[in-house]
């Protein structure tokens, strides 16, 4: 049985929020959410409220244990990026990319055995 949370359009760019997803994959919940507690990154906040939304659909709709979960996979999408423009010297403009991304956590029960 395994509880999924995505959390699309998060206005960060997919290259940063990849080096704090990195950290918690494969890890048990508790430890995944320490890791993201202790690292001084814009991301590892919106990647902690995406595992605890996770967290929350396997207790609440699968009736798992919270402390027997881990993170199964744990994997960031590019979206849309926003085009916008800044004026530059000489009346011309340079193109400014702001990127979106989505972040998707699948959370499993550890085997017994």
């Amino acid at each position: 049985m395994e509880a999924r949370a995505v959390a699309k359009y998060v206005r960060i760019s997919p290259r940063k929020a990849r080096l704090v997803i990195d950290l918690i994959r494969g890890k048990n919940i508790g430890e995944a959410v320490a890791i993201l507690r202790n690292t001084p990154k814009k991301a590892s906040g919106l990647i902690e409220k995406v595992l605890n939304s996770a967290v929350a659909n396997a207790e609440n709709n699968l009736e798992l244990v919270g402390d027997d979960l881990f993170v199964k996979e744990a994997y960031i999408d590019e979206g849309p990026t926003l085009k916008r423009y800044r004026p530059r010297a000489q009346g011309q403009a340079s193109r400014i990319r702001k990127r979106t991304s989505h972040i998707s956590i699948i959370v499993s029960e550890k085997k017994e055995g």
